[in-house]
């Protein structure tokens, strides 16, 4: 469907509106009529713009958080060329989900639209985003010989992914940041040590 200026601008603030209820105190599930609430929007309206219902606008707001877990790191993330750029964009992950703590948006709608076609693209697409940039700026570190060009860079960007992951879990579950700082200094110690 064509979209006018305006359209577009409706959708999005409909996205928007919903993220941030997902964001907030809001519980695991939101309903339409929660998302019609907070957005000002009618049941036409919402159909208009999303007219698979609910789980095509919860499929776009996952591709919105997506997309902010990337923003969210960034501009250190694009810019992994010096050990103080890592420490950087290391800080920067540490902070996102420090402040997420328990609440992580993405998984709530995630868990709601697990077996929607698309929902495996949306985290498919987000984690090889995230790898290629990581691997980008170790490959970056590589042709400045701050790493060793036979690691293979495929592999430690995906350790680093894997490894924020898993400590993202613990966090939620624990309240604790210690596992995510720690896979995350170990790794880029790694990197230096093979520099």
């Amino acid at each position: 469907m064509a979209l006018t200026t305006k359209g577009r601008a409706t959708r999005q603030r409909i996205i928007e509106g919903a993220s941030a209820y997902l964001r907030g105190d809001a519980p695991g599930t939101a309903t339409l009529d929660d998302i019609r609430a907070i957005t000002g929007t009618s049941k036409g309206q919402l159909f208009h713009y999303f007219p698979g219902g609910k789980e095509e606008l919860l499929l776009a707001v996952a591709r919105f958080e997506a997309d902010r877990v990337i923003d969210d790191q960034q501009p250190h993330l694009g810019a992994l060329t010096s050990w103080p750029a890592w420490a950087r964009w290391r800080d920067a992950v540490v902070a996102r989900y420090r402040a997420q703590g328990a609440r992580c948006p993405l998984a709530t709608l995630m868990n709601q639209v697990g077996s929607t076609p698309g929902a495996a693209e949306v985290a498919t697409s987000l984690l090889n985003r995230w790898q290629g940039l990581v691997h980008q700026g170790i490959t970056a570190m590589q042709a400045k010989g701050a790493v060793d060009p036979a690691l293979d860079a495929d592999r430690a960007a995906a350790a680093f992914i894997a490894g924020i992951q898993g400590g993202v879990q613990i966090l939620r579950s624990t309240g604790d940041s210690a596992h995510l700082e720690a896979v995350i200094d170990l790794l880029i110690d790694h990197l230096k040590g093979h520099g």
